[in-house]
């Protein structure tokens, strides 16, 4: 099950997905979600719903999300670089020195590298000192254009998408490091809960319907939830740092985040499964997060919440998780819906 998770996490990694420009990996999943053979529908906003039958009529909702951070172009410059603005809350320091796609409307795509204003130390006193933001920084095109015209020429507008390349590497340690494994990290997992389903023949108490979102990076993914959802379990990305108590090796409990508590009893019984099958888990309290639940809540839904996740270190830049992470987060779904 292992090498079809990271099957599925290389698959969608290798798919651009910025909030907003989801349409690709959303018919990906669609299709994978079809050949296990499950039913699927696409919601106005572009989420993707997977419905899975289960023995009585009571409905669990499980949702990830496939958005990830990125940019966009705000303004091209004179000297035919590109200004950008933030999709989501990237770590723009960062981001100095990674390779782009600029992606327009006619659906071109020209790379790049983002880079700081003072971006060569032989030229530049402030090379290492200057602030790294979206207003001390560029994209430098990988084509021969001199003026803000030479740009306009390649179909190049304010408004086209910057995906950011992901870097995505599998050690033989069993550690996987890329950008974005929030949230892909959860979507494949959940796609392996799928394959474990389907090959095993498993029908889980409840229905179960997965909710991949497409808009969780800006505040809003699962805002709007199906009446006949009664629980939700957001799969999103556990923290590391601080005084938390997860690692990258963990599946991640989270008893309360930014947007205040999760349900008590789901988050007890979560706590309870992980104990009575010996996994490695955490529960911690995160400040500056919230998830596809918490949205779902601000929504105005009528439902109980919790939120699990693999550890993940160094959100929001070059993020890494361990396969122990993975498997512990897969284990801990299955008992739940058993």
């Amino acid at each position: 099950m292992n090498n079809y998770i990271l099957q599925i996490l290389q698959d969608i990694m290798a798919i651009d997905s910025p909030s907003g420009y989801t349409k690709d990996v959303i018919t990906y999943c669609e299709k994978e979600a079809h050949q296990l053979g499950f039913q699927t529908k696409r919601t106005n906003k572009g989420n993707l719903e997977i419905f899975v039958d289960g023995k009585d009529d009571y409905t669990v909702g499980f949702c990830a999300h496939v958005d990830t951070l990125g940019l966009m172009v705000r303004s091209i410059h004179t000297d035919g670089t590109l200004a950008f603005t933030n999709v989501g809350g990237p770590l723009v320091p960062t981001l100095d020195g990674e390779y782009c796609k600029i992606i327009t409307r006619e659906q071109h795509i020209y790379t790049g590298t983002i880079l700081s204003n003072s971006p060569a130390a032989h030229v530049f006193k402030d090379a290492k000192s200057l602030e790294r933001s979206c207003d001390t920084m560029h994209i430098r095109i990988d084509e021969i254009v001199k003026s803000k015209e030479d740009v306009e020429k390649l179909g190049i507008q304010n408004g086209d998408y910057i995906a950011i390349d992901t870097k995505t590497t599998i050690t033989d340690a069993g550690f996987i490091k890329s950008r974005f494994l929030d949230d892909k990290m959860s979507v494949a997992i959940l796609f392996g809960m799928l394959k474990t389903l389907s090959q095993e023949k498993i029908k889980p108490l409840h229905n179960l319907v997965l909710m991949i979102s497409t808009f969780e990076e800006v505040g809003h993914g699962s805002s709007y939830v199906p009446e006949y959802i009664s629980e939700l379990i957001a799969v999103d990305m556990g923290c590391i740092g601080l005084d938390l108590a997860c690692s990258e090796y963990d599946v991640s409990i989270c008893a309360k985040d930014g947007s205040g508590p999760y349900d008590y009893d789901m988050t007890t019984r979560l706590i309870e499964l992980a104990k009575k099958h010996q996994l490695q888990y955490a529960v911690d309290i995160y400040p500056f997060y919230s998830s596809d639940v918490s949205a779902a809540l601000r929504g105005g839904n009528n439902i109980k919440g919790a939120l699990i996740g693999p550890g993940v270190g160094a959100s929001h830049g070059m993020e890494r998780t361990h396969i122990q992470a993975v498997e512990n987060t897969l284990k801990l779904i299955l008992a739940y819906i058993q």
